[in-house]
């Protein structure tokens, strides 16, 4: 299934936000209270958390970012 163009950068924002809270909740998770028998609750708990803020920010972000590579790259 693919989704018109205009979508990019929604869905874009989507999945980049899922795959680094994702992996940032399991870092900190780890780190701040080990890895024990529950560490996966405790992983989705935090992550259920950061999302909310994740996404949003990448969303308002993720243009501005796009636009900063272009220019610091040869094209």
């Amino acid at each position: 299934m693919k989704f018109p163009k205009k979508y990019f950068n929604l869905i874009y924002s989507l999945l980049m936000s899922v795959i680094m809270g994702l992996m940032m909740a399991a870092v900190l998770t780890a780190i701040l209270t080990g890895i024990s028998g529950d560490f996966v609750m405790r992983w989705l708990k935090a992550f259920i958390q950061v999302w909310p803020v994740a996404f949003p920010i990448l969303l308002l972000l993720a243009p501005f970012v796009k636009k900063l590579t272009t220019d610091l790259t040869e094209s």
